[in-house]
């Protein structure tokens, strides 16, 4: 599903160049369970964004499904990304003017789906999430815990092949953060690939893979026991 081969990536300000990525060569398949670890500033999150499309590569290829799309504009990245990539993030990144249903409605907007199937649609996976009955509520009138299942029903609405998240359960008090993981342990067997950002050796070990990065290179790629 994924192919990353010789992947770079260079931040530049001014005179100084610092290396996120260094040459990183990686292999995903459909319908596995990715979790990526690392201390902080290891290139984790710049991996996740690369793998999501939301950026770019400095060098090497990047093949989604079949497609190289290392050098692709945004705008062919963008239209590649939607419906297909669904994004899971620490802060939830949910939208305080909105209320839940508009929130998760939101990720069906371009689309081209009609308003009756994006209501069907939005409403099945608010119930599936266990949070429709706070359609109506806005992000601030939610526990934490249910923010981010509105945050999980918004990534998953679109039905994408591919769910990354990034430190899920970072926000989360343990409970919580425990049936988030809960989530993603369903959502994994249910056939969707899911690639983890987390600090957590705990939550690292409920993936079906372990890659632990530092200085910006793989230094383990690790299968689970079974």
């Amino acid at each position: 599903m994924l192919k990353l081969s010789g992947i770079s990536k260079t931040h530049v300000a001014g005179e100084v160049h610092t290396t996120a990525l260094d040459r990183i060569d990686l292999e995903i398949e459909a319908g596995e369970y990715v979790a990526i670890t690392g201390p902080s500033g290891c290139g984790k999150s710049t991996l996740l964004g690369l793998l999501g499309l939301l950026d770019v590569p400095s060098t090497g290829d990047y093949w989604f499904d079949g497609e190289n799309v290392a050098g692709w504009s945004e705008a062919r990245l963008n239209r590649l990304r939607r419906g297909r990539i669904g994004f899971i993030f620490q802060s939830f990144n949910l939208i305080d003017e909105l209320n839940v249903f508009e929130n998760v409605e939101l990720a069906l907007e371009y689309t081209g789906m009609g308003a009756s199937e994006r209501r069907e649609r939005v409403g099945a996976m608010l119930d599936k999430l266990g949070v429709a009955h706070r359609a109506r509520h806005k992000p601030s009138q939610l526990s934490g815990g249910q923010q981010q299942r509105v945050a999980i029903a918004r990534a998953l609405v679109a039905g994408p092949a591919l769910l990354l998240a990034d430190e899920p359960t970072g926000n989360l008090d343990t409970a919580h953060g425990d049936e988030v993981m809960r989530m993603l342990r369903t959502i994994n067997a249910e056939g969707t690939t899911v690639v983890m950002v987390t600090h957590s050796p705990a939550h690292a070990a409920q993936a079906s893979r372990t890659l632990n990065l530092l200085d910006g290179r793989i230094v383990i790629d690790a299968l689970r026991a079974a």
